[in-house]
């Protein structure tokens, strides 16, 4: 898919950040590894040939969103984005996060979960077309999957279960005794569905509670006034009424 990217100009802006959120992860080691994170695509297509362009700095990056939102100066203070999120004060948004949720063998998997802020683990889409899909037998080597699902309620298709991300965040869920919940555009309710079949096959009515939905809408409410601009202009996200 056709996309436009951003990159650093010589003012130390970055074209897809805002100026406040991005200077925030420029000072901090942890998150600035992040914007080193490269494009899948960028050996295929250099916009120029002396630039190696990166995932976030794509327009359309989930993960860019991610960091615009929680790495502005002005959200993590806000109370009603902690209750909207139920976490408590003081958390710091760790990016790239890995659960290292159990799998059969005595082993740990590898995989990354966008965000974790205490205990609540998120998944963040935007453009996507889905929740990837992955072989039945990738997802059995999970230890506690028939502890955590009826495994023939989960999506699936010729051999394949749909929504892979999904349901390896709410296996972390279960292993760390946390939360996790999916940010998704109101726009896609595509997307919106295919959370709910897979919180539909949760056995534990308790794990269940700890899984929740917001849309990016919602979220702006809590948002200072200069990031819901932004987030207007640039993304088309209006806070929800």
């Amino acid at each position: 898919m056709p996309s436009i990217i951003f990159g650093r100009g010589e003012d130390g802006r970055h074209g897809n950040f805002h100026p406040l959120a991005y200077q925030r992860i420029c000072n901090n080691p942890q998150w600035a590894r992040r914007l080193g994170k490269v494009h899948t695509a960028s050996k295929r297509a250099w916009p120029r040939s002396n630039w190696h362009w990166k995932e976030l700095d794509c327009a359309n990056s989930s993960d860019a969103l991610l960091m615009n939102i929680f790495c502005h100066p002005g959200v993590m203070e806000s109370g009603g984005m902690r209750a909207m999120l139920g976490i408590e004060p003081n958390k710091v948004p760790e990016f790239g996060y890995k659960p290292r949720t159990p799998v059969l063998g005595n082993r740990r998997d590898n995989t990354e979960i966008d965000m974790r802020l205490g205990d609540l683990l998120v998944e963040a889409k935007l453009t996507e077309s889905d929740f990837q899909s992955a072989r039945v037998g990738l997802i059995s080597r999970y230890r506690d999957l028939e502890t955590v699902f009826h495994i023939e309620e989960l999506p699936s298709m010729n051999g394949r279960h749909s929504s892979y991300q999904l349901i390896r965040g709410t296996l972390a869920a279960h292993a760390t005794q946390g939360a996790f919940c999916v940010f998704c555009d109101a726009r896609r309710p595509d997307l919106v569905e295919c959370w709910y079949r897979v919180m539909r096959a949760v056995r534990q009515s308790e794990l269940r509670c700890r899984l929740k939905l917001l849309t990016w809408q919602e979220l702006a409410v809590a948002l200072p006034e200069d990031l819901q601009q932004f987030m207007v202009a640039k993304y088309g996200i209006l806070p929800a009424l």
